[in-house]
């Protein structure tokens, strides 16, 4: 896909100590690392939940289209990391000279080239998964292109970033399934907060105006209101079609529903703690840091959202297993940034 949530971002804290800590350029490590920073490889750990939740609203288990689907995901993201970085080089030069294009540790060509590989092979994937799957897949990676070359800095950017993710998210329910009209309000809510977090992200170069960040922190509140509704399931809904007296008594719970339940707010609560401190404090000072570290917030809370929408779904299985993503990017972004 591309930079998503922090793609206009511009991110801070470097200078002599970053530079010292940094391998040679040259080195094995040094190109390693380069390539780890272009990539923003622990962003990847927010990319498999899309294609979970989608097939947990589609109301099918993951199988091995799944798979494949979750790789054509990983391909595409990635893509647009490096298409990225290589449209914003020289903006980069100017901006953050220590990123990986602009301080020459790797060169714009590769960084093209491997935007074009990437693609075809997310792509060639999602072919691999059915003819409903590649339908999603080939718009999704025309957005990722279209955003990264054009819409970007313009109003449509953050738009465009929401219907990249929710179109991931469908992608995993029509590789399953064949078909993704049932995870489509996932697909809503899970734009939406992309929405919000890139509309925050275009102002964290320079810092900017405290709406952006109080928006942001009032759609994270209604989100996990939505999220957190009672979703009756199908024997409940019959219920009430019955007639005669059982069809004035309150439907008895399915089996299961309160540990759903709770595991959902739980989650749900994990999502806006995620987001609101960064959020208000960026509302009170939207400086550039804290702008950053809002923005990076709300990447890390992409996870548990991911996870509340399975959850409310098919159970606390399948959002557990999206769950315990979350520490593993968090580890991996205190040696790799995401921004």
């Amino acid at each position: 896909m591309t930079r998503r949530e922090n793609a206009p971002g511009r991110q801070g804290g470097t200078g002599e100590a970053a530079t010292r800590t940094r391998p040679e350029p040259h080195s094995r490590s040094g190109r390693a690392r380069a390539w780890a920073e272009l990539l923003r490889l622990p962003a990847l750990f927010s990319v498999p939940g899309d294609a979970l939740a989608g097939t947990a609203a589609a109301g099918s288990p993951p199988n091995s289209r799944t798979l494949l689907a979750i790789g054509s995901s990983l391909c595409l993201y990635e893509a647009g990391m490096a298409l990225n970085d290589w449209a914003d080089r020289e903006v980069d030069a100017v901006e953050r000279p220590h990123r990986p294009l602009p301080s020459g540790r790797v060169r714009p060509s590769a960084a093209l080239t491997a935007a074009c590989v990437l693609t075809a092979g997310g792509l060639a994937l999602a072919a691999r998964a059915g003819r409903p799957a590649l339908a999603v897949a080939a718009p999704l990676a025309a957005t990722v292109w279209a955003y990264d070359l054009t819409l970007k800095h313009t109003p449509a950017g953050p738009v465009a970033m929401a219907a990249a993710r929710g179109l991931d998210l469908l992608l995993g329910a029509a590789a399953t399934t064949g078909r993704a009209r049932e995870a489509l309000p996932s697909a809503a809510l899970l734009g939406t907060h992309t929405l919000a977090v890139t509309t925050v992200s275009r102002q964290e170069a320079q810092g900017g105006s405290p709406l952006a960040p109080l928006a942001a922190l009032a759609t994270t509140a209604l989100l996990t209101r939505a999220v957190t509704n009672r979703r009756p399931d199908h024997r409940e809904a019959a219920a009430h079609d019955l007639p005669g007296p059982r069809a004035a008594r309150p439907p008895e719970p399915a089996p299961g529903r309160t540990t759903t339940a709770h595991v959902t707010t739980l989650l749900a609560a994990a999502y806006a703690a995620t987001t609101a401190r960064p959020y208000v404090h960026a509302t009170l000072n939207p400086s550039p840091p804290l702008t950053q570290r809002a923005v990076g917030a709300g990447i890390r809370a992409t996870i548990p959202l991911q996870a509340t929408l399975a959850a409310r779904s098919e159970g606390p299985a399948r959002a557990l297993l999206i769950a315990a993503l979350a520490p593993l990017g968090a580890r991996f972004a205190k040696k790799v940034s995401v921004t």
